[in-house]
């Protein structure tokens, strides 16, 4: 396993049009929970011809299926976003199908986080996690209707949605009471975490009983909503993008890394701006499992935080 650190400086999307004039193939009802009807939306790639790729000359293997979960603080959010569904719209054009899930929103009437709501927290994280795996089970046990392969799933999430995949890859791998519902020996094809976290309650990050899938972070070095680093209270921990990063070198797991210098949440949106390392990840890391690790620090001063998300969690939750 390599890795590599440089300095990039990423051209990317900023003010294009990002309206999006995609729209899901199909709408299903995946669950009912706590009187809530939990949707997913499937987005059927645009070019079919762009769905299989040549791993070397007699060879080829499917795109794996983008899951995605959406942000907002498990207070709000959705699942159709049309920011998220420009974002959507350029996946399914290369070839990769799509699906954007709801979940419960653990965390809609808290007026304070802190410290003390930790409780809350962690049954929000894990409703979260718990509908995500509700998802799986829904695509797996309409795996003929749908055309999805269970097996080759890429999950993706934004902020609270980044925190829920990769809490949702930590609970299989430690095979978790939460991640019993899944079948013995399933496995992600890889993970994208948009300024996400994971949070413990048995100290620091570790995967006994299964590797992680390949990761790749994105985060903002300043991010005051989800900690880069990490918080620590006794046996709880809520590890950021950096300290897993440095935990997965530690344990020999490859991942990439793109630490966005100076910068706070908004990258939890920078979906449409970092494509082509997304792209690239999945081709080397998901489909060719290339071992490799990357540790890439990014600067790129347009992108511009919405004005909420400079501020810290005590005035989001009020």
């Amino acid at each position: 396993m390599k890795k590599v650190l440089f300095f990039l400086v990423f051209f990317g999307l900023l003010g294009q049009n990002l309206h999006a004039e995609i729209e899901p193939s199909g709408t299903y009802l995946f669950a009912q929970k706590d009187g809530q009807d939990l949707f997913l939306d499937i987005y059927e790639p645009l070019d079919s011809t762009a769905a299989t790729v040549q791993i070397d000359s007699i060879t080829t293997a499917n795109k794996p299926t983008i899951l995605f979960v959406f942000g907002g603080g498990f207070k709000n959010g959705s699942r159709d976003l049309d920011f998220y569904k420009k974002w959507f719209e350029s996946l399914c054009q290369d070839g990769y199908r799509v699906v954007s899930i709801d979940y419960r929103l653990g965390l809609k009437d808290v007026k304070k986080m802190g410290i003390a709501q930790r409780n809350l927290l962690d049954k929000a994280i894990h409703m979260a996690v718990e509908d995500l795996f509700s998802s799986i089970l829904f695509l797996r046990e309409n795996t003929e209707e749908l055309g999805i392969d269970t097996d080759n799933i890429v999950l993706a999430g934004s902020s609270a949605g980044a925190i829920t995949v990769l809490q949702a890859d930590y609970e299989r791998a430690n095979r978790t009471p939460c991640a019993s519902v899944l079948p013995e020996g399933f496995r992600f094809a890889g993970v994208i975490a948009f300024a996400g976290a994971i949070y413990s309650t048995n100290g620091p990050v570790k995967y006994p009983y299964s590797d992680p899938a390949p990761t790749l972070f994105l985060h903002g070095t300043a991010d005051k909503l989800v900690n880069y680093d990490q918080m620590v209270f006794f046996s709880l921990g809520w590890f950021g993008s950096s300290r897993l990063a440095e935990r997965f070198d530690k344990l020999g797991y490859p991942y990439t890394f793109l630490r966005f210098k100076d910068h706070g949440h908004e990258i939890a949106m920078a979906m449409p701006y970092t494509l082509e390392i997304q792209k690239e990840f999945i081709l080397t890391c998901v489909i060719h499992k290339v071992p490799r690790s990357l540790d890439i620090l990014v600067a790129d001063p347009r992108i511009e935080a919405p004005e909420v998300w400079k501020k810290g969690p005590e005035e989001l939750y009020k």
